[in-house]
């Protein structure tokens, strides 16, 4: 199918250039380059940013966090007699 696609000047020089590089026509690597970015984006979690792949990771720690909080939370219940008026 043919179809036509604006592009920055600068972004299709870097393409063709790329291209040629690898021995490819332009026709060629956009079409390996838009297969990749589908790919992608198909695949969980390679879409996500790479700083964001570490989140969720300590999902297992959220039963000890509660668990602090609330030990925290009562030892600040009880008022020590030296702070009482």
């Amino acid at each position: 199918m043919k179809t036509t696609v604006e592009l920055p000047d600068p972004l299709f020089r870097q393409a063709k250039s790329r291209a040629a590089e690898r021995g490819q026509t332009l026709k060629e690597f956009m079409t390996e380059a838009l297969r990749d970015k589908l790919q992608k984006r198909d695949t969980p979690g390679v879409s996500e940013p790479q700083w964001l792949r570490g989140f969720g990771k300590l999902r297992r720690l959220h039963r000890e966090t509660l668990r602090v909080q609330k030990r925290i939370e009562k030892a600040f219940e009880t008022i020590e007699p030296e702070d009482q008026l």
